[in-house]
């Protein structure tokens, strides 16, 4: 059974930085390419950040380029979203999603606000 397990969210203030991380288990996680997802509340879900298999090829949104970064740890399952300079308009429930069979995690809070 696959699953996807979000950690990392909170409350931080403008300027801050937070380490998004999600655990992955159930398939090949090596094999897969792995994205990071927002959907703020009123919104549609949003790609924010894409790591390629096995090159580690990041692409990001324009909005969040230079600021965040996309990582993985094929020995632990897991990737990574560091999260630094942190906006206001970045609040929303994060998601990772793989794209080996399409699954997706259940999503952390993140909340920017003083």
């Amino acid at each position: 059974q696959v699953h996807l397990v979000e950690s990392g969210g909170g409350l931080v203030q403008p300027g801050g930085s937070l380490k998004l991380s999600c655990a992955a288990s159930g398939f090949t996680f090596r094999s897969a390419a792995m994205s990071w997802y927002r959907q703020a509340p009123g919104k549609e879900r949003e790609l924010v950040a894409f790591i390629t298999n096995h090159s580690g090829v990041t692409n990001y949104a324009d909005s969040v380029k230079g600021r965040f970064t996309i990582s993985r740890d094929n020995a632990k399952n897991t990737v990574y979203l560091q999260m630094n300079s942190l906006k206001p308009e970045d609040t929303a429930v994060y998601y990772c999603r793989s794209h080996l069979g399409d699954y997706w995690g259940q999503g952390t809070q993140v909340t920017v606000s003083s």
